[in-house]
C-alpha cells in the first residue's frame, strides 16, 4: 500500500520549490529590496549621450547584484535640474534614483535662483561613478583649433556654440575659452548634448564642448572635427586630438563627473548596499569595453568621496561663475 505524504509535508515541499522564485521577486538588497518592484534610474539628459552608457553599466551590474528590474527614465531640462528635482522630491524607498552629474550638484546652484533642492541636504549621496572625458568638436570646415579662433576673431558673435544649458560644464568651458582667446562667441543652449550635436552635424551650430560618448562615432568617421580635449593628457581613444594646453590654453581643464544619488532619507543599509553594487558593477568584465570605448575615467567611490567632491566643486564654481559674470536666473 503506497504511503501518502502528509499535508504538512506537501506544503513544505511546495514552499521549498517556491523559494528561489520568491527570492528573485523580493530581490537581494536589504529587506528584499527592490521586492519585485521596478526601480527608476532617472537620467537628467536627453537619450543618446554618455549618461546612457554609464546607466547601462549600472543597470547590468545592479540586475546581477540585486535582481529586480531597473529602467532608464530620461528627464532632461534646465541644465539637468528637472531630473534632479524630481528625485529630490521622491519617496525615499529606493525605487527612484538619480544618475546625476556635477551640473546638477555643483554648477546649477549658481545658475538658478529657485533651484528647488539643496545639493547637500536633499539627497542621499551614494557614490561618484566616473569622470567624463570631453572633446571640443566642430563642423569639419575647420581643420584645427587655430582656424576656428581666427574665424571667430574676424566676425565676433557669429561663430556659435551649443551647450545643455546656462551654467553647464559645456557653457563654463566655452566662456573660459572665449575669455582666454579674446573672442566673442554666440551661445545656443539645448536640453542635452545629443540635440546640440545634431545641429552641429546639420551645420546650423558651429561647435561645442561635449562628453566623449555622443561624439565618438561622428569624430571617428569624420562627420565632426575634434579640435582639442580639456584634459592634462591626450585621450587614448583619440590620441591624435591635442590637449587644450597644446593649443595654447594651459589651465583650461574640465571637472566633470557622474554620480549616483537618491532622495534624502534612504536607509543607511540601502545606501551601503548600493555603494557595494556600484563597486561590483564597474569592475565587471562586461563593463570594461564600454568604459574604455566611451572614455569613462575612474573616480574614488563611496558616499564620503561624493560629498567631498561636491563641496570642493561648489566652492570652485562659485568663483568661476562670479568671474564669468553669470547671474542666477
Amino acid at each position: 500500500m503506497p504511503i501518502r505524504p502528509s499535508r504538512r509535508a506537501l506544503l513544505g515541499a511546495a514552499g521549498a520549490l517556491a523559494l528561489p522564485g520568491l527570492a528573485r521577486a523580493q530581490g537581494r538588497g536589504p529587506d528584499g529590496w527592490p521586492n519585485g518592484r521596478s526601480v527608476s534610474l532617472v537620467l537628467p539628459f536627453t537619450p543618446g549621450g554618455g549618461t546612457d552608457v554609464v546607466a547601462r553599466v549600472l543597470i547590468d551590474g545592479f540586475t546581477e547584484s540585486f535582481g529586480g528590474s531597473f529602467v532608464m527614465e530620461h528627464k532632461p531640462g534646465a541644465t539637468t535640474t528637472v531630473g534632479a528635482r524630481h528625485v529630490a522630491r521622491a519617496r525615499p524607498d529606493g525605487l527612484t534614483l538619480l544618475l546625476g552629474s556635477n551640473s546638477a550638484f555643483a554648477q546649477a546652484p549658481y545658475a538658478y535662483k529657485n533651484l528647488g533642492y539643496d545639493p547637500l541636504k536633499d539627497f542621499s549621496h551614494i557614490s561618484l561613478l566616473f569622470a567624463s572625458a570631453y572633446l571640443l568638436v566642430a563642423n569639419p570646415k575647420w581643420q584645427n583649433f587655430g582656424q576656428m579662433i581666427e574665424a571667430a576673431k574676424k566676425a565676433p558673435n557669429t561663430v556659435t556654440y551649443g551647450t545643455w544649458g546656462v551654467g553647464s560644464t559645456a557653457h563654463l568651458l566655452m566662456l573660459d575659452l572665449a575669455a582666454r582667446t579674446g573672442t566673442e562667441l554666440l551661445h545656443v543652449p539645448f536640453n542635452g548634448p545629443a540635440p546640440a550635436l545634431t545641429e552641429i552635424l546639420a551645420g546650423r551650430v558651429d561647435m561645442m564642448f561635449t562628453t566623449f560618448a555622443p561624439a565618438r562615432a561622428h569624430v571617428l568617421e569624420g562627420r565632426l572635427r575634434a579640435l582639442a580635449t580639456p584634459h592634462e593628457e591626450r585621450l587614448k581613444a583619440v590620441p591624435e586630438v591635442p590637449t587644450t594646453a597644446e593649443v595654447g590654453l594651459k589651465d583650461l581643464i574640465v571637472s566633470a563627473w557622474w554620480c549616483l544619488a537618491g532622495p534624502a532619507g534612504l536607509s543607511p543599509a540601502l545606501v551601503a548596499a548600493l555603494d557595494q553594487g556600484v563597486r561590483s558593477a564597474v569592475v565587471r568584465p562586461a563593463a570594461r569595453k564600454p568604459i574604455e570605448d566611451f572614455g569613462l575615467l575612474p573616480l574614488p567611490l563611496g558616499p564620503a568621496a561624493f560629498v567631498e567632491r561636491t563641496k570642493k566643486d561648489l566652492a570652485l564654481n562659485a568663483d568661476l561663475m562670479r568671474r564669468a559674470g553669470i547671474v542666477p536666473e
